[in-house]
């Protein structure tokens, strides 16, 4: 088979004069390409470089290929950015690996998303949106549960979230709040802070769901509540220990993964996705946020670390993806 590769590299991606330093924290390293593109050529298909951004919308076009494995985060600070190569692969009708536009684009939202889990009977930390800075002056803030969270309501990869991302009070609040508006040129979201462990959990299929997997994101040193900021996840090698399977109750257990489902499902997610959580200290698990097109860097991303730490591969990993997505097309699996 012709397979098609969408990604956005690192060093291919301009930035702004003044632009955070982690604004290029989501895009992908030719560590990653050259993982996935190895893997699939080991199982006998052809696989074309097709980049993101317009190289992809030149490459797609003069580039004959049957499927897509997309992992393009799409450029920009928009909120449906995710959508921009697979908004194209369905206007030229090409198959494709991955969640639809629709659904990448109300995830990336995640108050939109916070929404949709709520009203599904979903638990989630209480949240409030901040769109301007007069917003954050404006609100009565005496009513909202301190201590409380706040990140960009449009990001992945934890940019913006950062070890100073939890704040007690309102001055803090308008201080951050400022610079987040400022940096990021989007919505922040206050969210309530679940004082517990850190859960991230992966999911596989489409009419019939997987769980690949609960992990537990635990501090090797621990000193006061732990925040799995962007410098923790940098240094994760030193700074964390990744527990999984998870050690939880089976009542836990049982609720993450209803939970779990019944987001991917609400949300019309297809073949893969990672959903993160918090535990409350009575082992309560509140949803945070879901990743429809979680990273798959061999090394460090939370999928390939849950399957290795399960005695799994990488290479059973991609090929679980590419072929879940093969079967909801109906196409042939080349043996």
């Amino acid at each position: 088979m012709r397979i098609g590769l969408a990604f956005d590299l690192k060093n291919s991606i301009v930035t702004e004069q003044g632009s955070p330093e982690d604004i290029l924290e989501e895009y992908d390293s030719p560590e990653t390409i050259e993982a996935i593109a190895s893997v699939l050529e080991n199982h006998g298909h052809q696989v074309y470089k097709l980049g993101g951004g317009k190289a992809f919308m030149n490459n797609i076009l003069a580039t004959p290929v049957d499927f897509v494995f997309n992992i393009s985060e799409g450029l920009g600070h928009y909120r449906s950015r995710e959508a921009q190569v697979p908004s194209i692969l369905e206007m030229l009708n090409i198959p494709y690996a991955g969640s639809d536009p629709l659904c990448l684009a109300v995830s990336l939202d995640k108050p939109l998303t916070k929404k949709i889990a709520a009203s599904s009977g979903i638990t989630t930390p209480g949240w409030r949106i901040i769109n301007n800075y007069e917003d954050t002056c404006s609100d009565n803030w005496t009513d909202f549960p301190f201590p409380a969270f706040i990140k960009p309501a449009h990001e992945g990869s934890s940019k913006g979230i950062r070890l100073f991302s939890r704040i007690n009070n309102e001055e803090e609040l308008i201080r951050l709040a400022s610079e987040l508006l400022k940096d990021y040129k989007q919505p922040v979201l206050v969210e309530e802070f679940i004082e517990g462990d850190e859960i991230t959990v992966g999911v596989i299929g489409n009419s019939e769901l997987k769980i690949l997997g609960i992990m537990r994101v635990m501090p090797r040193e621990s000193s006061g509540d732990f925040i799995y900021s962007l410098e923790i996840k940098r240094d994760w090698e030193r700074l964390v220990e990744y527990e999984c399977p998870a050690n939880l109750s089976d009542e836990t257990t049982g609720k993450i993964e209803t939970f779990s489902r019944q987001i991917f499902r609400e949300l019309g997610c297809r073949d893969f996705a990672r959903i993160d959580f918090k535990l409350n200290r009575s082992g309560e698990p509140y949803f945070l946020e879901i990743n429809p097109l979680a990273g798959l860097n061999p090394k460090s991303s939370d999928l390939p670390i849950m399957i290795r730490k399960q005695g799994m591969q990488y290479e059973d990993l991609i090929m679980n993806i590419l072929n879940t997505a093969l079967e909801r097309y109906n196409l042939c699996i080349p043996r």
